[in-house]
């Protein structure tokens, strides 16, 4: 069964990456506004004093700009450092400055960023490919997220997808984690929270 929805996935991660790889510039760029405006709206937002981040590359959600606005709001910001057998942890940044490229590529904080406990963050914005109506998402592969979500269900965990890559029903394993809501350009859901 593992093996049957592991198949189911990675068909379904291959269709996703294609999608997303039609978009033009223009429209890659305006999703993007669209979809961080949909997340600053949303209602938690405001009672978060800390909030974890991802910095988006490639084709995710560009997020620097969201790092910024929070961070001038005054937001405590952390974002994920990613630790050997993949793990990761929060790391508070003051700055974009406070980044560099990890591993993978990806900007994260540097090792001189302190760390967060995961029971002091009060919402967590979650990577994906897609997500459907009951909070499941698609991500990359590496579970990075579902481990270090697994410890503290009481994270609110919020998504951002345009309306096309929201779907019917994402194929789950034991380990993954689901969402509390997700931001769209055109909706807020919130299922728990």
């Amino acid at each position: 069964m593992g093996t049957q929805v592991s198949e189911v996935k990675k068909i379904l991660r291959q269709q996703m990456r294609e999608a997303m790889a039609e978009m033009t510039e223009q429209e890659k760029a305006w999703s993007d506004q669209e979809l961080v405006s949909a997340f600053l709206a949303h209602p938690k937002l405001d009672e978060a004093n800390t909030v974890m981040l991802y910095y988006g590359v490639g084709q995710e959600i560009a997020t620097a700009d969201l790092i910024q606005t929070l961070l001038d709001q005054g937001k405590t910001v952390c974002l994920p450092k990613c630790l050997p057998e993949h793990q990761m942890e929060a790391r508070i940044i003051q700055s974009l400055d406070e980044l560099e490229p990890d591993a993978y590529g990806i900007p994260a904080p540097k090792d001189a960023c302190p760390v967060l406990e995961r029971e002091k963050i009060d919402l967590i914005l979650v990577p994906g490919l897609c997500f459907d109506s009951k909070g499941n998402r698609l991500v990359q592969g590496g579970g990075y997220y579902d481990r270090f979500l697994a410890a503290y269900p009481f994270l609110l965990k919020i998504g951002c997808a345009l309306t096309p890559f929201l779907t019917d029903c994402v194929p789950t394993e034991p380990t993954d984690q689901r969402l509390d809501g997700i931001a769209t350009e055109s909706s807020l859901e919130v299922w728990n929270g």
